[in-house]
């Protein structure tokens, strides 16, 4: 026994082996402005992860750019309808073939490029918002219920994904910063935080929990079950349900109109 305890090969000596080995590791990953003590047995989304999968977002974002042609010509930005949709369509082939696994390492190039991409996509959509909201006033729009409703619905789909995406780009600073665990604090909190016994260990939010969160915003014009904690995101979700709000009320109206 008092061999072992010379050697200093006890249980207390292998203990501060292994605080020192967990010390080293978060000095290393862990940016110095923003470090926090990250223990091993920490959720998923507090500490350094392998990174979400690329084909979930880029599968959503091709079903945005997809519904971009099918909005009536008079109210895109630009014409031919494609025109858009192919510079977008570039943007996220050039994403996925620069990273095509999983979206786990800091890139002001890839960054720059997903923000381009999610911001064309936004600005076609506003402007088709606004087109189609300005000739439901003015009554150079809806004149037929069926189409009416269903390009509402395409822009109104394609407001959700594109506020999905946003809300994926921007929390805890996009998810190649949740992965490195980079930054310590949330911008929404999610249940699976506020009651980590409900998710498994590995548990982090990925974009279908963003696109979601997205979704019931759209819907119910206020938040569910995923509160915002930043002032960006309070706002952000305030501006999307003002959208859906407007785009909705005056299409379900006009549609009414038609319809008796």
């Amino acid at each position: 026994m008092s061999e072992v305890e010379g050697s200093g090969q006890g249980p207390g000596s292998l203990h501060e082996r292994l605080d020192r080995i967990e010390h080293l590791l978060v000095e290393t990953c862990v940016h110095p402005a923003e470090r926090v003590h990250l223990r091993v047995g920490d959720p998923a989304w507090k500490r350094r992860t392998d990174g979400e999968a690329r084909w979930q977002v880029a599968a959503c974002t091709a079903v945005a750019i997809g519904l971009q042609i099918a909005v009536p010509g008079r109210l895109v930005v630009l014409r031919p309808v494609w025109v858009l949709p192919v510079l977008q369509a570039v943007l996220l082939i050039a994403l996925f073939v620069a990273n095509p696994d999983r979206i786990n390492r800091e890139s002001a190039a890839l960054r720059m490029t997903g923000l381009t991409l999610a911001a064309l996509i936004s600005f076609a959509n506003a402007w088709s918002v606004v087109s189609l909201a300005v000739g439901l006033v003015r009554g150079t729009e809806g004149e037929n219920a069926g189409p009416l409703l269903i390009t509402g619905g395409v822009i109104w789909l394609t407001n959700v994904i594109v506020f999905g995406l946003w809300y994926w780009e921007f929390d805890r600073g996009g998810p190649a910063a949740r992965a490195l665990g980079n930054r310590p604090y949330p911008d929404f909190q999610f249940v699976q935080m506020a009651s980590p016994d409900l998710a498994p260990p590995d548990w982090e939010p990925a974009f279908a929990d963003y696109l979601y969160l997205a979704f019931t915003n759209a819907a119910a014009f206020s938040p569910t079950d995923v509160m915002p904690l930043s002032r960006w995101a309070k706002l952000a979700m305030t501006i999307q349900s003002v959208i859906s709000m407007v785009t909705v009320a005056l299409i379900v109206a006009r549609a009414v109109n038609i319809l008796k």
